[in-house]
Formats: C-alpha cells, structure tokens, sequence
C-alpha cells in the first residue's frame, strides 16, 4: 500500500500533541483505522476529516470515545439519508413530478 496517501501515526500524534492512546481508543472503536505498513502505524488521509472531528469533540467538549463512536455513526447515517433523499429527489424529477 502506498505510503504517500497516509500519515506515520507516531507523527500525527507529536505535531498535534494527541495521546498515542487516544488514536488507537478510536481505532478500537472503529472512528478510524489504523493501516500497518513494514511495522508502522499510519491513518489514511481520507480520514482526517473524521479525526480532527473526534479530537474536537474529546479535547474541546470533554466528550468520551463512546459517545465520539455513536456521534460517529449518527453521522454516517445523516450522510446515507441525505444521499438517499438526493436519488429521491433525482427519481422525481425523471418523472417531472413537484416536491
């Protein structure tokens, strides 16, 4: 896998100053996944959007990884509603029906 789409974990955590722990509490959780390349541990940057998000919510709003791991899936709901209201939406307007 390459390397040059992730972030060394071990980095992230020093520029940020995030707990080693903490990353690994959200991978335990299933807020991220942490990809093992030749024995480091990187984040895909596809998923920063979602950890800066569970960094925000611990560190700023004293919220705990369980209740980050429920955001996070009440989340990813709200983005399958919305996409399945915009092929509804698509549908009715193939069949040049109003809102």
């Amino acid at each position: 896998m390459e390397t040059n789409k992730m972030i060394l974990v071990e980095h992230f955590c020093s520029n940020c100053d995030i707990n080693f722990s903490f990353i690994e509490a959200l991978n335990d959780n299933g807020v991220i996944e942490i990809v093992v390349v030749e024995d480091k541990k990187y984040i895909l940057n596809e998923q920063l959007k979602t950890l800066e998000r569970a960094i925000q919510f611990h560190y700023e709003l004293n919220i705990n990884i369980e209740g980050i791991d429920v955001i996070h899936n009440l989340l990813h709901q709200i983005d399958d509603l919305q996409e399945e209201l915009r092929a509804a939406k698509n549908k009715l307007k193939a069949f040049d029906v109003e809102e």
